[in-house]
């Protein structure tokens, strides 16, 4: 045990002082989009429950930003396959500058409607599901696979840094300056973002020759078929994303409702999530070894849909957030393990395309978006979401048969 340990720690120490600048560059700017993500999850979710009241619209719209991923996932790890991956990377990010700046003029003119967040959420959606074939594949080609479970680990760490400071700030804005001062503070990161994209120096050839986007989506997906390691990976991803992620879209509904928070208090309950996801991340970049990814992957799913739960039963502030705490912890084990264990069982000039896959995989979210939405409608947010968790937890044993090939 001490020589994988010691070799673990190697590892991090190696990833922290010898990683190539281009890394952090796209370290950097994962950091920044999910900061922005969570922000304007939590501000839209506040502001779509106050104008309508209605836990089926908070939910579909939040959902809007998982339905890219089902639709064009798979496509998209073709496409980027054809283009130089840096200047797609900065186009992207770019488009979701434009959008959060029409946001700020549409909110300074007080003509915002929820439509207007539905929009938004779907196009920076679009911009989400390029973040697997994309920016998460170039990481892998500047890191190498000796790295990549490391380099992952700080890559989710930086998304749940993300998920502590993106919801805080977002209720703090939108109680003291308004949703206009949420969409402002938006624009400034993407600006900084596209910057550092476009200082990425590494190039990962273009393939344009080696068959259409039809043809190459395919192939993808007959190879997932046939590796029962990758099809297994995918059905854990697909009964996280229906049963248990959905989960976050009622944090603002049942802590408004239930436990009686303002937008600031909402802010910082969604942050313990964070809080917890960071600290997960930390501990599996220092101790998790290569036996562990498959038990940390399913285990964290599994422990994920008990914190939601708990959370949902709760009926104080402190026990949402310990609940909450939860759910980061087991989340970040999940997230690290799902891109890294993809990453590492695809063979190499099929990546993108099979990271294309698990973002479509991913996308399957909506489905539980949808239905979480319109059972909480009908029997009240705290129940709903508990009922749901329950159904999670006896479709990950159901397939316990498939994932234990993992």
């Amino acid at each position: 045990m001490r020589e994988t340990k010691s070799e673990t720690d190697l590892s991090f120490r190696q990833v922290l002082r010898t990683s190539p600048m281009d890394f952090w560059r796209l370290w950097y700017v994962g950091l920044v989009v999910s900061t922005v993500r969570w922000l304007e999850t939590v501000v839209m979710g506040i502001v779509v429950y106050q104008q309508t009241g209605s836990a089926l619209i908070v939910a579909m719209v939040t959902m809007l930003r998982l339905v890219p991923m089902g639709l064009f996932g798979a496509f998209l790890g073709a496409f980027a396959e054809r283009f130089d991956r840096r200047l797609t990377l900065a186009g992207v990010v770019g488009l979701m500058t434009v959008t959060s700046a029409l946001l700020a003029v549409v909110a300074f003119a007080g003509t915002l409607e929820v439509w207007h967040l539905a929009v938004a959420s779907f196009i920076n959606g679009c911009g989400w599901a390029t973040d697997n074939p994309i920016r998460r594949v170039m990481m892998g080609e500047v890191m190498g696979r000796h790295r990549m479970a490391t380099a992952m680990a700080l890559d989710v760490g930086a998304g749940n840094v993300s998920r502590m400071v993106g919801p805080a700030v977002g209720g703090l804005l939108l109680a003291g300056v308004g949703i206009e001062g949420a969409f402002l503070l938006s624009i400034a990161m993407y600006a900084t973002a596209v910057a550092a994209t476009l200082l990425v120096q590494s190039h990962i050839p273009s393939s344009p020759g080696s068959g259409a986007v039809l043809a190459r989506t395919w192939e993808g997906v007959a190879l997932i078929f046939a590796d029962r390691r990758l099809g297994a990976i995918m059905a854990v991803t697909v009964i996280y994303n229906v049963f248990a992620w959905p989960f976050t879209s009622m944090i603002p509904v049942i802590g408004t409702d239930r436990l009686l928070l303002g937008p600031e208090g909402v802010g910082l309950l969604t942050s313990v999530d964070g809080v917890g996801a960071f600290i997960g991340c930390i501990v599996l970049a220092l101790w998790l070894t290569p036996g562990w990814h498959a038990r940390a992957y399913v285990g964290g799913t599994a422990a994920y849909l008990v914190g939601l739960i708990g959370f949902a039963v709760a009926p104080t502030p402190l026990l949402a957030g310990a609940a909450l705490l939860l759910t980061g912890l087991a989340g970040a084990a999940f997230s690290t393990l799902q891109a890294t264990l993809v990453y590492l069982a695809a063979p190499a000039h099929m990546r993108s395309r099979i990271l294309g896959v698990l973002s479509v995989c991913i996308g399957t979210g909506p489905i539980g978006f949808v239905w979480l939405g319109w059972l909480a409608d009908r029997i009240g947010a705290p129940e709903a979401t508990a009922i749901t968790g329950g159904m999670g937890l006896l479709a990950l044993a159901a397939t316990w048969p498939l994932w234990r090939r993992i």
